[in-house]
């Protein structure tokens, strides 16, 4: 298994406090998202199996994918899901300069505004990979977004690892008021289409309540 933390280390949290990487509460409120699509093959499967749960979740969505597939990114918003921007094209933030990276993110929130009936504007901002500079996200916060990271990794996206495992990374880790992470991508079908249902069942029966990141 290639390397990352599946649940976020306090002291990570601690030196990079001004990402968010957990909605502590006393609701047992969770916080599902979902990372790179729309994509036709996995992304209304998805927006199925929550609308089937009446569950609601938060999709950071690239912005060339939104543009390939603005029904299905529509769709999304209209059964009530929250939106972030997750960059025009899946960069890198640790390679890319300042305004290089900007100017990516500025074009995912063009993509977001054209492909909407109204003016929507998503300040919800995740980077890919969970990597970003500094001064990157310094902007981004100065521009109005929050920058938002996760408590829980299910490595979906690890063709590595097994579907049961996939599922064990969630199940074991989420604790009130996390942030969990799946991938709405081909790549991580298979470890998804496994874990998202049996995730919501068992997280269900231990009384946890799911929300929207805002």
């Amino acid at each position: 298994m290639s390397f990352y933390w599946i649940k976020t280390n306090l002291i990570i949290k601690k030196i990079f406090s001004n990402y968010v990487w957990d909605i502590p509460n006393t609701k047992h409120k969770i916080y599902l998202t979902f990372d790179d699509g729309p994509t036709p093959e996995i992304t209304e499967w998805v927006l199925e199996e929550l609308k089937k749960n009446e569950i609601k979740a938060t999709f950071f969505c690239i912005g060339n994918n939104i543009g390939k597939h603005p029904e299905i990114f529509q769709k999304t918003i209209k059964e009530g899901h929250a939106i972030g921007n997750h960059t025009y094209n899946h960069l890198n933030g640790w390679k890319t300069s300042l305004d290089k990276y900007i100017e990516n993110v500025k074009l995912c929130a063009h993509s977001i505004l054209n492909s909407t009936p109204t003016s929507f504007e998503a300040r919800l901002f995740r980077p890919p990979y969970g990597k970003i500079k500094i001064s990157q996200s310094r902007k981004l916060r100065q521009l109005g977004y929050k920058v938002i990271m996760w408590d829980v990794l299910s490595a979906d996206f690890d063709q590595s690892i097994t579907p049961e495992q996939c599922l064990e990374n969630v199940i074991s880790k989420t604790t009130t008021g996390s942030i969990i992470v799946f991938h709405d991508s081909i790549k991580a079908s298979q470890n998804l289409r496994f874990a998202l249902p049996k995730t919501i069942e068992i997280l269900k029966g231990k009384g946890f309540v799911f929300d929207v990141l805002k």
